[in-house]
């Protein structure tokens, strides 16, 4: 069984999140799925558990950040183009997403940054092959 990634995030409005990540063009996997969870699909081994705020306390005992205000971690996903960083950023925008810093050019790295509904961050980079 290939590893897999979940990550897992607290969110205030859960259908208001999936819209959110459907017009990105996530997937929705329904048998991770229910009224207080969302099981968005990024890539085969890639997804994003969507939890409400209750739902994410039963995992963790810790306080519930406001990821408005502070941030509780970066979510950095590498992309195949520059074409599909500038798309899935646009995409965010277009949803209410805020950019969250300029558009940062290396030469054979390019990235931006945005944060979704509830403030998570996320970058979206593109490497050049030959630079890895």
């Amino acid at each position: 069984m290939a590893t897999k990634i979940y990550v897992n995030l607290p969110v205030k409005d859960l259908q208001r999140s999936v819209r959110f990540f459907k017009a990105m063009g996530f997937g929705l996997n329904p048998e991770f799925s229910d009224e207080s969870a969302a099981c968005m699909v990024i890539a085969d081994n890639i997804f994003v558990m969507l939890l409400t705020e209750a739902k994410f306390r039963e995992f963790s005992r810790r306080p519930v950040a406001d990821a408005s205000k502070m941030a509780e971690m970066l979510t950095s996903l590498s992309v195949e183009s520059r074409a599909r960083v500038n798309q899935l950023v646009n995409k965010a925008l277009a949803q209410g997403g805020r950019e969250v810093r300029e558009p940062e050019d290396h030469g054979f790295m390019f990235g931006r940054s945005f944060s979704d509904l509830d403030g998570h961050i996320w970058e979206i980079i593109y490497m050049a092959p030959d630079a890895i």
